[in-house]
This record gives structure tokens, C-alpha cells and sequence, in this order.
């Protein structure tokens, strides 16, 4: 099973899709909540290159982008082997 980190917060409702998805694929993720860990944010901004927006979605250590990038990845076909279900 993939390494899953999300990073978001509590207002966003890209970060709800996001997980929703996640949750619907039935993989466990980290979520890390940028509002209530503030001191979480450096680490995503640098680990997104740059990007200060969520959600920030990681698997297996790879940015994959934000909510839009990971249901593209599901619309192409692409996101179930990334999770390792394939």
C-alpha cells in the first residue's frame, strides 16, 4: 500500500474532495492539517516546490499536486496503480 500525506485545512473544500476520494479508494492516509500544525506549513511549501495552496497530496514521497491533479489521475487511470491497488 503507498505512503499517503495530505496536506490541508479545515475550510477548504478542495481538501474534503480530496479525501473523500481518498477515502472512496478505501487507502489510509496522513492528513496534516496545516491550521492547527502551523509550524507543518515550511515543510509542505518546500516539499510541494513552492506551492503554498492545499491540499498538497503526496504518495509514496511523490507530489502529485492538488485535488483537481489527483482526480485526473483517476479519470486517466492513472491513481489506483499509484495506490497499489492496480
Amino acid at each position: 500500500m503507498a505512503e499517503i500525506v495530505v496536506y490541508t485545512s479545515p475550510f477548504c473544500g478542495y481538501c474534503h474532495r480530496a479525501k473523500r476520494l481518498l477515502t472512496e479508494k478505501g487507502v489510509e492516509f496522513e492528513e496534516v492539517d496545516v491550521m492547527q500544525n502551523p509550524r507543518r506549513r515550511p515543510e509542505m511549501v518546500e516539499r510541494a516546490g513552492g506551492r503554498t495552496s492545499v491540499p498538497q497530496i503526496f504518495i509514496d514521497g511523490e507530489g502529485i499536486g492538488g485535488c483537481d491533479d489527483l482526480y485526473e489521475l483517476d479519470r486517466a487511470g492513472k491513481l489506483d496503480a499509484m495506490l497499489g491497488q492496480s
